[in-house]
């Protein structure tokens, strides 16, 4: 699979986020913040010749973001796919209340533990090349408001032919940074 060029921003810091394991807990953001994020992808995308369409995951922090851009007269397309990682039963839960033992389990089978009894980090992997290929009939470039481990993920599939360990697993990137990444087939 070789797509089009991926144009991905990290969505704002969620609101009450701090301390907590916030997968797909649907956490609101600051609007100032959303609205601050949609100027820059609005102005990268003038200054680029990019289209004005952007996807988002359903949740609120990446939706927030495509909800401004719609007003100024962008298409905006709301994908699952795009969703964070599905903690289980750790999702919204303090970080210090997960057992170290769970956290150990899944940092021993990083890629194929379902964390928390929630998703996998390789079913993540699989729910994000569906999206790809389906991208891949697009013929021009894709802008998307994106979760951490969403572009964590890409950032490893496109660079690596094999499953992460956890130790090898990207740092996360920062609240509105944008990263570009061209996708292929890491088969």
């Amino acid at each position: 699979m070789s797509g089009p060029v991926l144009w991905l921003w990290r969505h704002p810091r969620a609101q009450g986020a701090a301390g907590r394991c916030i997968g797909q807990t649907d956490l609101p953001v600051d609007r100032r913040r959303a609205k601050r994020l949609a100027h820059r992808i609005r102005r990268v995308a003038r200054r680029e010749g990019l289209p004005p369409l952007v996807w988002t995951s359903p949740l609120r922090r990446c939706h927030a973001v495509g909800q401004w851009l719609r007003r100024w007269g962008w298409r905006h397309r709301v994908d699952a796919r795009l969703a964070e990682l599905h903690f289980g039963r750790w999702d919204g839960l303090p970080w210090s209340r997960i057992p170290h033992a769970e956290v150990a389990a899944w940092e021993a089978d990083f890629a194929a533990h379902a964390v928390g009894g929630g998703e996998s980090l390789q079913q993540l992997i699989e729910r994000q090349r569906a999206f790809l290929a389906d991208a891949a009939a697009q013929a021009q470039p894709l802008l998307i408001v994106a979760h951490a481990g969403w572009m964590q993920a890409l950032q490893w599939s496109t660079a690596n032919t094999r499953l992460p360990r956890a130790d090898e697993w990207p740092s996360s990137p920062r609240h509105g940074e944008l990263l570009q990444l061209k996708p292929c087939d890491p088969r």
